[in-house]
């Protein structure tokens, strides 16, 4: 399997979505950009947040749309032309309201579940066919509609389980540098979540 050149982060932009459960991509994002030294800029030409790390001996590109949540295909097809970087290269990394909160899963190819980050991506890619980075939030309870409960913030304990979640994900990233999905997968799918 082909390394991984681009990391991509989904979320709204703007201080008032910042700690919002639909940003979880995000903060994916802004942890290996933290713990690799990686200053995230805007850019323009990718209508997001960019930075160059490296991952191990890896260079990987970040990138976090700046475009509202349904218009994030915009920024990834920009940076992926750019670069010359196709999707079986690209992990998506985003919230998802299937799993329970503070789980990580990695998978390649699907549906969108839902999701319009995911949906605007497979858009305007033409493909279904590239990495996901799935950080579990949990399901609204009767009261709340998806939408309200996906830009509301975690509790204090929910957000804890999430980045421990991010910081297994993380774990796992030199062998998702390496190309090394399924020892990944294992690695991540073997660990439970915490009670």
């Amino acid at each position: 399997m082909p390394p991984i050149q681009l990391i991509v982060g989904l979320a709204n932009p703007g201080k008032e979505y910042a700690d919002t459960r639909h940003n979880a991509g995000a903060w994916f994002v802004e942890e290996i950009a933290v713990s690799t030294q990686t200053k995230l800029q805007a850019q323009t030409k990718f209508h997001g947040l960019y930075g160059n790390a490296r991952l191990e001996a890896q260079p990987c590109h970040l990138l976090i749309p700046t475009t509202f949540m349904n218009l994030s295909g915009q920024s990834v097809a920009a940076c992926m032309r750019y670069h010359k970087i196709l999707p079986d290269a690209v992990l998506v990394a985003h919230d998802d309201l299937d799993l329970p909160v503070g789980t990580v899963r990695l998978k390649f190819d699907g549906g969108d579940g839902g999701h319009n980050g995911l949906k605007d991506i497979m858009r305007h890619l033409n493909t279904k066919q590239f990495y996901r980075l799935r950080i579990g939030i949990g399901r609204p309870s009767h009261q709340k509609t998806s939408v309200d409960y996906v830009l509301d913030s975690p509790t204090k304990a929910e957000r804890i389980k999430i980045d421990e979640g991010i910081y297994l994900a993380k774990e796992a990233l030199p062998l998702i540098a390496a190309g090394e999905i399924q020892k990944a997968m294992q690695q991540l799918h073997s660990t439970p979540p915490s009670a």
